[in-house]
Formats: C-alpha cells, sequence, structure tokens
C-alpha cells in the first residue's frame, strides 16, 4: 500500500510544480492537459490547464491538478510535511517557500526538531518543513 498527496491549484499547478521541483530538488514526472484527456469531457477554458502532474521527491510523490473554477476550493484542514536531512536544507527550503507565502510559525528549533517551521507558500499549499531529532 501507498499513499501520497493530492494537490488540487487554481489555475497554478504548472508553475508551482515547476517552483517544487526546483525548490526540493525534485523532478516532473507526468504533466497532462486537460485537452489530453479522451472523450472531449474538457471544462470550458481548462484546454492549456494541467489535468494530472506527478512530482517526484525522493522515494515519495507528490500529485496534483487545476480544479474546474466551480469546483476550486481553496486547502484547508491538512499540511504537507516535508522532511529534510539539515539545518541549511530546511532554512533554504522554508525561505524559498515563504516568499511571496505566509508565514504560520517562523522557523526555529524545538523539542522535537532542530528545525520546524510552518509556512503556506504563494500558490496556497501548507507546508510543515522539519528537521527532526533523532
Amino acid at each position: 500500500m501507498e499513499a501520497s498527496t493530492y494537490l488540487n491549484f487554481n489555475g497554478q499547478c504548472e508553475e508551482a510544480f515547476a517552483f517544487y521541483a526546483k525548490t526540493f530538488k525534485g523532478e516532473v514526472t507526468a504533466q497532462m492537459r486537460w485537452s489530453e484527456m479522451p472523450g472531449g469531457q474538457v471544462p470550458p477554458g481548462m484546454e492549456k490547464k494541467i489535468m494530472h502532474a506527478h512530482l517526484k521527491i525522493g522515494a515519495t510523490s507528490i500529485l496534483a491538478s487545476d480544479s474546474p473554477p466551480d469546483r476550486f476550493t481553496k486547502p484547508s484542514g491538512f499540511g504537507v510535511a516535508l522532511g529534510v536531512d539539515s539545518n541549511e536544507e530546511a532554512e533554504r527550503v522554508f525561505a524559498a517557500l515563504s516568499d511571496g507565502g505566509n508565514v504560520g510559525m517562523p522557523m526555529g528549533e524545538t523539542f522535537f526538531a532542530h528545525r520546524f517551521g510552518m509556512v503556506t507558500d504563494r500558490y496556497g499549499t501548507p507546508w510543515l518543513i522539519v528537521h527532526g531529532k533523532a
């Protein structure tokens, strides 16, 4: 069994995934547009938007799509936890996600982590960045 995070965007999926791939040193391994969907069931205005994307980050994956405008809801009630291997990597990733975003908890040391911070990025995705203690 395997679980992956699936994000929905309001038209910025392609831009967000390019940013995430660069920031997380990952790779976008699949990206399909709504216009590529068989059967012609493309919502109006969505032809060039992303119907499905796959981002590989280490051994994990994040999946995503652009939601049709009448179906998009702002993310709430969750956060994507991203574990990193060093304080420097935590600081670098947190700074990148914070640029144009909203910091919920500044990066710092906690009882459970060398570095921990919470931020909602410019695309509306909430992140928890952690360099945990043993």
